[in-house]
């Protein structure tokens, strides 16, 4: 099935690749643009199936792109808005935008949304649902599964949670602390090193030889990054 692809439009390349890379991890094709102009261009150029489109860009505004796009184009646009914006915010929908996250966000909620939105304008995207590929490595956030080369492994609730953490992020670097809030919450910090008992179990488990893992890698007084 051809990918689904994704224009992120945000000036700030920090978010920009965060986003990228989660979506991409989820299986969308997705391209990066840093102001209206240059969005407007890639449009063009990438025929996207949705637009995440910040409305405070440089040079042409977020809003001066989506009454653009409108001009020739019904391509489903989610707004990306400070949570003052919202009389932008406001116009932006009276433009012909689809939907609107506020900043900060959740990436999980950012992806929700843009299934939601995917699912009106019949993409049919069910398959590509809370599903992160990591090499020969699935993982079904909604479904609590992982296989790895078509074979299952079961997974504790804090081995899955960390897992799905690394690989929300993939090829990024966590800290022991954030595995730890992120698997056993903040009531365990303070005991971020039960975290390496956790990933030398995890190892054991989606490793070929846990002892040179090459998916879950230590990096060194730091933590751990998930890699394919």
């Amino acid at each position: 099935m051809e990918k689904v692809r994704i224009l992120v439009v945000d000036d700030e390349a920090a978010i920009g690749n965060v986003i990228k890379d989660y979506l991409e991890a989820q299986g969308y094709e997705v391209f990066w643009a840093e102001d209206g102009f240059s969005a407007l261009d890639a449009f063009h150029k990438v025929n996207p199936d949705l637009i995440i489109l910040d409305l405070m860009l440089p040079g042409k505004s977020g809003l001066d792109v989506c009454r653009e796009l409108r001009k020739h184009s019904d391509v489903p646009v989610i707004m990306l808005t400070a949570k003052s914006d919202e009389i932008d915010r406001v116009l932006g929908l009276e433009l012909g935008a689809d939907d609107y996250v506020t900043k900060p966000f959740s990436l999980r909620e950012l992806a929700a949304r843009v299934r939601a939105v995917l699912r009106r304008v019949g993409k049919g995207v069910e398959d590509q649902r809370g599903i992160f590929k990591v090499g020969d490595m699935v993982i079904d956030a909604d479904g609590h599964q992982v296989t790895v080369s078509g074979h299952e492994v079961s997974l504790t609730p804090t081995e899955f949670s960390i897992l799905l953490y690394l690989a929300e992020r993939p090829g990024r670097v966590a800290s022991r602390l954030q595995l730890v809030n992120a698997s056993l919450g903040e009531a365990y910090v303070g005991y971020e090193r039960s975290i390496d008992t956790h990933v030398s179990n995890l190892r054991k488990k989606i490793e070929a030889d846990p002892a040179n893992p090459k998916r879950l890698q230590t990096v060194y007084g730091v933590g751990y990054k998930l890699v394919p």
